[in-house]
């Protein structure tokens, strides 16, 4: 028998996190099947076009039967930042909310969940003068180096970045260079945009087992370069416009591929460590999902996953079921 839904008489917004690989997309493939949901894309690298086997960017039938918001709208040349997110999302979700629909953000990029919910603190605008700078700097004593100098000006903000995060490490010193403050100290001004309008409801599914995950990430990674992940980055290598230091290819994956087809690295060194940034990705997402509050967790593995989530969400009040 079908199910009919209704939206209680708020304004929820459903956000669905997780690590890279887990399952989030066919999860919320199937919720919009069968709940009035709207899916907003929460995932920086799927926002770039030409960009699709890598990124794990939904296929043409997926999208046509769950549609996606902010996905596949940016040249990989452009930058987009945490707060161009908020302001995009912020509007989506009041355009869906309008329609009589719910939200859905579905993605692993922690930031831009989190610059929704906290706002976000003044910072500069990127320098590409000074980016490139510390990227030479990276050249000589590698980004450990980097991580070491950013720990003299910013201890709490080296604590959080991983060494091998060059993006996050690059940002971090850029801010310090660029206003003499810490990033941790413009963190802590964070909020200035207030809450937004809205109620958000975080939930995550994560796997019960990391050995599980990182199975499935090596699997998902042989699969990407057996469906032209090599051809796909090629066409972005030719351009002579983009460059390895671009936001959009320090994406895991591309990464690796672009090292590779510039004779940096063999193709085993490229799966190799393909893989590992993917894994350690994951783990940085696992790591930021243990820190966030009123969290709602599901183990992925769980048969019984799509039941246990709606019967959730209609024991919360953000949506009733009948059937």
């Amino acid at each position: 028998m079908g199910q009919s839904s209704a939206i209680k008489p708020s304004r929820p917004v459903l956000c669905l996190a997780g690590p890279t690989a887990v399952g989030k997309t066919a999860l919320a493939v199937e919720l919009v099947q069968r709940l009035p949901l709207q899916i907003i894309n929460v995932d920086s690298a799927q926002i770039y076009r030409g960009m699709d086997i890598g990124t794990g960017k939904p296929d043409q039938a997926t999208l046509a039967r769950a549609p996606h918001r902010l996905i596949d709208f940016l040249d990989p040349a452009q930058s987009y930042s945490a707060a161009s997110f908020r302001t995009d999302a912020i509007r989506e979700i009041t355009d869906i909310l309008q329609n009589g629909k719910i939200p859905l953000l579905v993605g692993g990029t922690m930031l831009y969940f989190k610059a929704l919910r906290d706002g976000l603190a003044p910072l500069p605008a990127a320098d590409p003068r000074l980016r490139q700078q510390i990227e030479l700097e990276a050249d000589q004593i590698g980004w450990a180096g980097i991580h070491r100098r950013l720990a003299e000006v910013d201890p709490a903000a080296a604590q959080r970045i991983h060494p091998n995060d060059p993006q996050r490490l690059q940002r971090a010193l850029e801010v310090y260079l660029l206003t003499g403050k810490s990033l941790s100290h413009w963190h802590r001004q964070q909020g200035v945009d207030g809450q937004p309008p809205f109620d958000l409801h975080f939930f995550s599914i994560q796997p019960g087992l990391r050995s599980v995950l990182h199975e499935k990430i090596s699997k998902r990674f042989d699969k990407m370069l057996k469906a032209g992940l090599l051809a796909e980055v090629e066409m972005l290598y030719r351009r002579p416009d983009l460059h390895a230091g671009l936001p959009a290819l320090r994406s895991v994956g591309y990464r690796q591929v672009w090292q590779y087809l510039g004779g940096e690295i063999s193709y085993d060194e490229m799966r190799e460590r393909g893989i590992i940034a993917t894994r350690q990705l994951a783990k940085r997402q696992i790591t930021w999902l243990r820190s966030w509050p009123n969290l709602r967790n599901y183990d992925s593995d769980n048969p019984q996953l799509l039941d246990q989530v709606l019967k959730s969400l209609e024991a919360a009040a953000i949506v009733g079921l009948s059937g």
